[in-house]
């Protein structure tokens, strides 16, 4: 198939653009290990697969839902120990975008679509990966949502889409992603390749298992 008319692209970052997995992990980790050690959580041992799970959620979703019952000020203090590891994990260098990401959003710049960048992340962590991979010589914005109160995507979306030219597809690997577009009444492309589980692709209008497979649907 072929998207027609498309003007603005609204592109998820981790698990989309950025493998993010290579730092999200260890930053789990040691905020776990961090809540053990104040006999918050149980000792054990965490698979990449079930660590995976929580990217693309916003930080205070993924503690609400993930720890429910833990104090509030150990969930902000693991929210920020997770935050602050992936950041410094970035800066050092120790992370990748998926082979090939930053060519295509040079060749759907150059095609003259509108590029939005559009995450569940916190600011600090957007003005980071900007400056690591030099993400404004691709995007014409950048939204993330602690910018909206950690609100979903779906309802940033109804906010800023009226600021940007329509026709308007979201681009993503995880349901907030696919659900957004739906609310939005917008088309979307899913990412096959990031993080998702089962069935979290279901309602995207395309699906893709590599991130070149876009240009194929945008002319």
């Amino acid at each position: 198939m072929k998207f027609q008319g498309v003007k603005t692209i609204y592109f998820d970052f981790d698990g989309t653009i950025h493998n993010s997995i290579k730092i999200y992990a260890p930053a789990f980790r040691k905020a776990y290990d961090f809540l053990v050690k104040n006999n918050k959580a149980e000792p054990r041992e965490w698979k990449d697969e079930e660590i995976t799970k929580w990217l693309g959620y916003t930080s205070k979703d993924m503690w609400k839902n993930f720890m429910k019952e833990l104090d509030e000020s150990f969930k902000n203090k693991a929210r920020s120990l997770v935050g602050k590891e992936m950041q410094e994990q970035m800066l050092s260098g120790n992370t990748r975008l998926y082979d090939n990401a930053l060519n295509v959003l040079k060749t759907l710049k150059d095609r003259g679509y509108k590029l939005v960048f559009l995450s569940n992340c916190s600011i600090k962590y957007m003005e980071v990966s900007t400056k690591a991979f030099n993400l404004n010589s691709y995007f014409d914005d950048m939204v993330c949502s602690e910018m909206y109160d950690y609100i979903s995507k779906r309802e940033i979306l109804k906010i800023i889409k009226h600021d940007y030219e329509m026709n308007q597809i979201v681009v993503g690997d995880r349901f907030h992603d696919i659900d957004a577009a739906v609310e939005n009444e917008m088309e979307s492309i899913y990412c096959a390749y990031g993080f998702g589980e089962d069935g979290e692709g279901d309602r995207a209008t395309a699906c893709i298992n590599d991130i070149t497979e876009i240009l194929e649907l945008l002319d």
